[in-house]
C-alpha cells in the first residue's frame, strides 16, 4: 500500500464537480460491467451523496429526492441506499446513522472514517483491522474478523478554528 493509499478522502480541497462526475461515470461503468441497474432514483442518491461530502440520514435524502421528483415515500431512499450499501457505492456511518458515498468503490477495503463533530463532514481512509491489535486479539481467540466499522470523530480542518473559538 501506497502512501498515496493511507490519505484520507474528504477533506482536502479539490474540483468537487469533476470529483462528483468522476464517481459518477466509474459507478455506471461498474454497474454495466457487474449487470447490476443503476436505476435514476439510486443514481440520484449516489450523487447527492458525492455532492455533499458528508454523512445523510435516509429522511435527508428523501427530502432532497422529493425536491428532485422523485417521490417522497421511505422505502424510496431505503430500497436505493440498500442498494448502493450491498454494491460497495456508500457506507453507513454507524454513530450518525448516516451514508456517506464510498472514496474507493469498487475496491475490497475496510474503510475507516474521521467524521467532523461541527460539520458532520466525513473522510475516509483504509482500515487495515487483520494487521493490527484487533487482528492479534482475534487471531489469538480464534475469531476470523468478516466486518469492522472504524469511525473516529474529531474537528475537521475546515472547522479547526471554530472549535477552538
Amino acid at each position: 500500500m501506497s502512501a498515496e493509499d493511507t490519505m484520507p478522502i474528504g477533506f482536502e480541497e479539490h474540483d468537487h464537480k469533476a470529483c462528483v462526475a468522476h464517481a459518477l461515470a466509474a459507478a455506471e461503468d461498474r454497474c454495466i460491467a457487474e449487470g447490476l441497474r443503476l436505476t435514476p432514483v439510486r443514481r440520484k442518491v449516489l450523487e447527492l451523496l458525492l455532492r455533499e461530502h458528508r454523512a445523510l440520514g435516509a429522511y435527508a435524502i428523501l427530502d432532497l429526492l422529493r425536491d428532485a421528483g422523485f417521490g417522497s415515500q421511505p422505502p424510496v431512499a431505503y430500497r436505493a441506499l440498500d442498494f448502493l450499501a450491498e454494491n460497495g457505492l456508500v457506507h453507513k456511518i454507524e454513530r450518525l446513522n448516516a451514508f456517506v458515498a464510498c472514496a474507493h468503490p469498487g475496491e475490497n477495503h475496510s474503510p475507516a472514517f474521521m467524521i467532523c463533530r461541527l460539520c458532520d463532514a466525513v473522510a475516509e481512509a483504509h482500515s487495515t483491522p487483520a494487521k493490527d491489535a484487533l487482528g492479534d486479539a482475534a487471531r489469538a481467540a480464534g475469531f476470523q474478523i468478516e466486518k469492522t466499522v472504524v469511525e473516529a470523530e474529531g474537528v475537521c480542518p475546515s472547522c479547526v478554528g471554530k472549535a477552538n473559538a
